[in-house]
């Protein structure tokens, strides 16, 4: 069953909004209007989130702001069955996270109309950063990442998110019979020397383009002198975080050995439970979040939003999402909130930075204290 047509045409609405240039209140009251409408539409279509919904503290009807509707803590999409707002039949692709080994990945359905939103939504945001221009594409990947298939990974939807923007697309990362992964370096350079003037896009798991790329090039002493791509990354810093990789480290040698300038190499945040919405760095270093979406900080003890220049855990908030109830998602990321409307970029919404994952044992303490504030109140989270 499609959504109804009232939210469809909100949502649109928002997706050819200036992205980055609504008036602040206005774009806050849309938000507010389409989430409840949205919520409901939810409740409707899924009695085990309209459960969740009907013990929250205040009905989300009332609410004032986006930090009173009612959110999933993240861990709720690792949960069986896959917490769904369309039928079976209506089922075009299931997303997975990328989680560490031994862990429950996340995973999101779509339906055809939320998977052309994700789409949608992920080239508006990057085309604002790298501009519209179809150029050469890198993948720091191996080939199999990039098939088309029913269940895709994180990797995989990052890929093809970017695949817009391509004229061409290589891989240059190579998988040997064994499983093993490693760089195709006589690839890479005969594209580094087809590819010397050109405006290129590179994409790659953060780890990944450390990992198999950086490293080895720097090992062998090996310069591309591609000055003109644009290295987009995402994913992998816990792993960097336990042998000492900074972001400073991590920036300036992917810069060095593509032999371009170290603003040409931009971070982006973005999960499968916020379908379509990515967050890049700004010239500044700050993320920002589009027309379409909102970010609130939450004090890690009380749940309260946070202000400006505070810590917190990471809560996103997107309209796209139609087939799951992925409207609110409580992370567990920790960011700080920059600013409101502020950012010298010019660009209008909430700026923030991220400070890490929060320690396992927060994470889990976090949980518990929301489930426990449920369980005291009227009742529990998605059971029935």
């Amino acid at each position: 069953m499609s959504a109804p047509v009232e939210i469809t045409q909100c949502i649109e609405s928002l997706l050819t909004a200036p992205l980055y240039g609504l008036d602040p209140k206005a774009r806050h009251s849309s938000l507010l209007a389409l989430l409840k409408i949205e919520l409901a539409y939810a409740c409707d279509r899924n009695p085990r989130f309209r459960n969740y919904v009907e013990h929250w503290p205040v009905h989300f009807h009332t609410a004032d702001t986006i930090a009173d509707l009612p959110y999933l803590p993240v861990g709720a999409f690792k949960a069986t069955p896959t917490l769904a707002l369309v039928d079976a039949n209506e089922i075009k692709r299931t997303l997975t996270s990328s989680a560490t080994t031994g862990q429950v990945p996340s995973r999101v359905v779509l339906d055809a109309e939320t998977a052309k939103r994700m789409t949608k939504g992920v080239i508006t945001i990057i085309r604002d950063f790298i501009g519209p221009a179809r150029r050469p594409y890198l993948v720091i990947d191996t080939p199999e990442n990039l098939s088309t298939q029913a269940e895709l990974g994180a990797r995989g939807a990052a890929i093809q998110g970017l695949g817009s923007f391509a004229t061409e697309v290589v891989c240059c990362l190579r998988r040997d019979p064994e499983g093993n992964t490693s760089l195709d370096l006589e690839k890479l350079l005969d594209c580094a020397a087809k590819w010397r003037e050109a405006e290129v896009l590179a994409y790659g798991f953060t780890y990944v383009i450390w990992t198999h790329l950086a490293q080895p090039l720097q090992r062998q002493g090996v310069t591309l002198d591609i000055p003109n791509i644009r290295v987009l990354h995402s994913g992998g810093w816990k792993r960097l975080e336990r042998e000492a990789v900074t972001r400073d480290v991590f920036i300036r040698g992917v810069a060095s050995v593509f032999g371009c300038s170290a603003d040409r190499v931009i971070d982006f945040y973005g999960m499968v439970e916020n379908v379509g919405v990515v967050y890049p760095d700004c010239e500044h270093g700050n993320k920002h979040v589009p027309a379409f979406a909102e970010v609130v900080v939450r004090n890690p003890l009380t749940l309260a939003p946070v202000a400006a220049g505070q810590q917190g855990l990471v809560q996103v908030c997107s309209v796209l999402p139609t087939s799951f109830p992925g409207f609110l998602v409580l992370t567990d990321d920790m960011a700080e909130i920059i600013d409101y409307d502020e950012c010298p970029c010019g660009r209008l919404g909430t700026s923030f930075r991220f400070a890490g994952r929060v320690p396992k044992a927060e994470v889990r303490g976090c949980g518990n204290l929301e489930t426990t504030r449920y369980q005291q109140g009227q009742g529990n989270g998605l059971h029935e």
